[in-house]
């Protein structure tokens, strides 16, 4: 089973919000909602989605601000949806480091083509440097690089994007500490800043998945204060 990419929408209009998150539900993507832009930038960093899409013209503050707030700690994609079609306001968007810029109103065809283009660049780069093909096992464990898919006693545990990344790379370095910048550098690139936050969500969604006691692991251990190791084969 493919792994569901958890995207979430930070649109302050609830007719454009509850459209694009049918969609994109009906397309196999996981959806969380946010209204605001201080609510967008908290679920950002508690709820881990592996996309953003973003209205500008938010209530509280602008979708630029949004942008230039979360690129202060994390690369993760960022889709800006608006109704402002003047070049100079595409420009301003790209320029703060958003991935791609679409003109309301579109067509959901166009929506979902660039939702995959830009989760396509994103986990190319992402896992291009630390897949090193086949698979690895440890106790009842199961890392399949070639298929992306995590599996504990032959059951697909369906991790997130992000939450694959970070099995993998603990996984291809197992036996070794991995701090939490170096995890933080090699998945989301040198705009990660050591928000360690981030890293302790994924960490207990992945526990909570893979562990049968989450408080006592098997597989993944904290280095309390430096970072997590994979055990080894």
């Amino acid at each position: 089973m493919q792994i569901r990419s958890k995207i979430l929408i930070i649109e302050d209009e609830p007719r454009i919000s509850n459209f694009m998150t049918a969609v994109l539900s009906a397309n196999g993507y996981d959806v969380i909602t946010a209204y605001t832009g201080k609510e967008g930038c908290s679920m950002i960093s508690s709820h881990c989605p592996d996309l953003v899409i973003l209205d500008l013209g938010l209530p509280d503050m602008d979708g630029i601000e949004v942008i230039r707030s979360v690129r202060t700690w994390t690369s993760l994609p960022i889709i800006v949806v608006s109704a402002r079609m003047h070049e100079r306001d595409k420009v301003q968007v790209l320029d703060a480091e958003a991935d791609d810029y679409i003109t309301k109103p579109f067509g959901t065809a166009e929506l979902l083509a660039r939702i995959r283009t830009a989760l396509r660049h994103t986990h190319s780069s992402a896992l291009g440097s630390i897949t090193p093909g086949g698979v690895f096992k440890v106790g009842e464990l199961t890392v399949d690089y070639n298929k992306h898919w995590v599996l504990v006693k032959g059951e697909n545990v369906h991790l997130t994007q992000n939450e694959f990344k970070i099995v993998g790379l603990l996984a291809k370095n197992a036996g070794k500490v991995l701090t939490y910048d170096s995890i933080l550098k090699e998945l989301w690139g040198p705009a990660a800043k050591g928000n360690n936050q981030v890293l302790r969500v994924h960490m207990a969604n992945i526990r909570r998945k893979i562990e049968e006691n989450p408080a006592e692991p098997r597989y993944v251990f904290t280095e309390v204060g430096v970072g997590y190791r994979m055990a080894e084969e």
